[in-house]
Order: C-alpha cells, then sequence, then structure tokens
C-alpha cells in the first residue's frame, strides 16, 4: 500500500480537508506533517461539518491512526480543546498521538507575535496572530519547549528557566512589558502534561513499522506551497515547509518512502493576508465567487482574496512537489459564469513569462496573461463520472491539467465526501 503526500497547490485554503476526509477511508494512518493552528480544514460528513486545526482528517475513521507529527508547532489548549468538542460530538480520539518531538506554542509566542506585528505597522505580514512564527523560529534558535518536555518535570523547569531569561529581556526592555514569572508558566505547563500525557508519544518508528507492514499513510499537508519559506512570496509566506518534501521531515517518513504526490488546486485561487497574487479580481466577479464559496477564513473568519486560476504558479507548485496527480476543487462554484478565466504566462517590463519569480515586488509588476474558456452555465452538483460533465467543463479540466502538468485524479464538485469524481484513484 502507497505512502501519500497530499499538499495545497496554491495559496491554501484549497480544499485539502475533504479531499483528505474522502481518503482517509482507505488509509491506515493519517499524518499533519507541518504548520500549526495557524491552519484550518473544514470537513463536512455525515456527523456534521468540523473546523480541524490541528487534528488529522482522518480522525473521523476509528481505524485509522491519527498522529500529529514532529513537523507541527502545538498549541496545547487549542489541541485540548479540539479534543474535547470531537468527544462531545460523538467522535473518539483515543487514535490521535502527537508526537513527543513536536515543538509547543507557548503562551509567550502568542504575546510576542502581536507585538512584533504591531510594530511593523504597515509592513505587516498578516499572520494570524497565534504564535505560529515565534514557536518556529524558537525551534530553529534552539530555544523551544518539545512535547516530549513535558513528560520529565525537572527538564521542563529547567527548558522554561532558560527560555524566559532571554523572554524576559525582550518583553521588558523592547517592549516595555512585565516579565512573565517561571512559577505561572511552569504550573501552566504541568497542567498540558496531564492533559496531554495519552497522546504524547515517539511517532516516527509507529509510521515506519506501518509502512513496513504494506499500510497505507497519508501525510497531510498545511497551507499551501506558494507559501513555503523557501519557495514561496517570501517573506509574505508560513513558518515551516508544506511542500511534499516537508512531508518526510515533519513525519519522519524517509523520501524513498513516498509513493504518491496529490496536489490540491481549487478551480481558481485564494489567499488570505499580505502579499503578491497576480490573478486578484478586485471587483464584481471576484466578490461574486468570494459568495458564491463562502471564502472566509476557517481560522481566521477573514474575507479571502479571490483571483482567476494561475497557470505559472500552478506549473511552478507541480514541479517542486513533485506531483503525480491533482485533485482540483470547487468546480461547482464556476457553474453559472458565461466564461471563465485561467492565466497561462505573466507579462513583465513586456516580456513574456513562464516561470514564478522569486521576489514579491517583481512577481507585483507581473500582469496575467489570460486564456479566456466558454461557461457551462449549468449544475454539476451530483455528478459521479467525469464523461458526464458538461462538455465545456471536461475541456476545462482538460486545461488545468496542461497548465499544471500533471493528470486529474479527483474532481470536486460539491462540500462533502460524496460530491467527488473520481478520475484516477490514488488510494
Amino acid at each position: 500500500m502507497p505512502v501519500t503526500v497530499i499538499v495545497g497547490a496554491q495559496w491554501g485554503d484549497e480544499g485539502k480537508g475533504k479531499v483528505i476526509d474522502m481518503l482517509a477511508e482507505r488509509a491506515d494512518a493519517v499524518v499533519r506533517f507541518s504548520g500549526g493552528d495557524n491552519a484550518g480544514h473544514t470537513v463536512i460528513n455525515s456527523q456534521g461539518t468540523f473546523k480541524l486545526h490541528l487534528i488529522p482528517s482522518g480522525v473521523f475513521y476509528p481505524d485509522c491512526t491519527c498522529v500529529i507529527g514532529n513537523g507541527v508547532v502545538v498549541n496545547p489548549d487549542i489541541f485540548v480543546s479540539e479534543r474535547d468538542e470531537l468527544n462531545s460530538r460523538g467522535v473518539n480520539t483515543d487514535n490521535v498521538y502527537i508526537s513527543d518531538r513536536s515543538h509547543l506554542v507557548m503562551p509567550y509566542h502568542i504575546l510576542l507575535d502581536g507585538l512584533e506585528e504591531a510594530a511593523r505597522g504597515k509592513k505587516s505580514l498578516g499572520t494570524t496572530l497565534r504564535g505560529i512564527g515565534p514557536a518556529f523560529a524558537d525551534k530553529v534558535a534552539r530555544m523551544g519547549i518539545r512535547a516530549g518536555d513535558l513528560m520529565d518535570r525537572g527538564i521542563l523547569r529547567t527548558r522554561l528557566e532558560y527560555v524566559l531569561e532571554y523572554k524576559n529581556q525582550i518583553l521588558t526592555k523592547l517592549y516595555g512589558k512585565p516579565a512573565i514569572d517561571i512559577d505561572e508558566l511552569y504550573e501552566i505547563c504541568c497542567g498540558y502534561a496531564e492533559q496531554l500525557k495519552s497522546n504524547i508519544r515517539e511517532t516516527s518508528s509507529l509510521l515506519n513499522d506501518m509502512v513496513d507492514e504494506g499500510k497505507s499513510v497519508i501525510l497531510e499537508g498545511a497551507q499551501g506551497a506558494l507559501l513555503d519559506t523557501d519557495f514561496g512570496t517570501y517573506p509574505y509566506a508560513t513558518s515551516s515547509s508544506p511542500l511534499s518534501a516537508g512531508g518526510c521531515l515533519g513525519a519522519g517518513i524517509g523520501p524513498t518512502r513516498i509513493d504518491n504526490v496529490l496536489g490540491v488546486f481549487k478551480a481558481y485561487c485564494s489567499r488570505v493576508g499580505a502579499g503578491p497574487f497576480p490573478t486578484e479580481l478586485l471587483d464584481a466577479t471576484g466578490n461574486r465567487i468570494r459568495d458564491l464559496a463562502h471564502e472566509y477564513g476557517t481560522t481566521t473568519g477573514r474575507p479571502r482574496r479571490i483571483g482567476w486560476f494561475d497557470g505559472v504558479g500552478a506549473r511552478f507548485s507541480a514541479r517542486i512537489n513533485g506531483m503525480t496527480g491533482m485533485a482540483i476543487t470547487r468546480l461547482d462554484i464556476l457553474d453559472s459564469f458565461d466564461e471563465i478565466k485561467v492565466c497561462t504566462a505573466y507579462r513583465l517590463n513586456g516580456d513574456l513569462i513562464q516561470d514564478f519569480p522569486a521576489e514579491p515586488a517583481v512577481l507585483n509588476q507581473c500582469q496575467p496573461v489570460y486564456e479566456t474558456l466558454p461557461g457551462w452555465r449549468q449544475s454539476t452538483t451530483g455528478i459521479t463520472r467525469l464523461e458526464d460533465l458538461p462538455k465545456q467543463a471536461r475541456e476545462f479540466v482538460a486545461r488545468l491539467e496542461e497548465l499544471a502538468g500533471c493528470t486529474a485524479c479527483y474532481v470536486c464538485i460539491g462540500p462533502v465526501r460524496e460530491q467527488t469524481i473520481e478520475v484516477r484513484p490514488m488510494l
């Protein structure tokens, strides 16, 4: 059975939660490998509508092991709240584990996130203010607190004393804020330890053993490829790698064990927060798509910026992820349009370019070159076979495949599991 990485192929919010929830029925494990609770997946199934921020989408299947991998930063309060809500709605979370190597989002990370973003003023990055960036910065600076630290009170106290000596200098001398009391923070963390002790474990060996046994594992990404720290619109980027290669690092599974990479694309594009967005629609068409699709952030509630499908970004994303297939979501949102545009290239200073620029200032200067396709002007809801889609819808799907350079495996024509056309199943 395969190891499949599922990644967001644009700027996030592509509908990964629905795709993962659908495929998790056939998987033995689903692993969240990057980000934190700054990401959100909306899952709609027979049990209701759920907004997940940390717990993997496979949680709705009792036989599926769910792992929050070492590449995720975990806010214990958010995890406990999410776990308790799922339990209250009849969803069993006994199959959910947190890697002992995952780093924790601490109260001072959230405090510093807000202070740093405010200090940037008009140059703010548009973060979710949930402490994710500061937590990843501490991880790299070797000042993080890991989930496994909660299991040894002596180690925990020593680590907290070391970190607070530095953090309190920043809070008091740079921002003029009160110092954090070590005893109060230690007690909070001891509470975390009690709440999480049944969930924390070593997970890399668990997952590799499952692969050795021929079981099916899904690595679940967060955000989207164009927000990657290295290859996205830096500095308007996320703090961990949402790419397929990040799945190996964030789960502890070697790259030679990956069989498939599924990229999830919307039939159009959306983006939350600041940063370049070449195909953005600041007009009635953009507003129409937003209203039809209810495009508001799962985590923040902010209205998402809307644009036409970006073929340049799609090709770039498919290449850096090594995609072996694509899932196209929200096709039904375009059902009522007379015509639909797709970006096939950029025009920069009079020249036609096919590559995705590294510099946001350059990307901001790029003008999209559009190809206009006819709409199909009829509902696709309820269609379960590709050949039953309207001719114009099939041609639209084929054009997105050409632009991205990979084959569509799934086409989603609604938010629930059953509203999916399986063209070439990966699992």
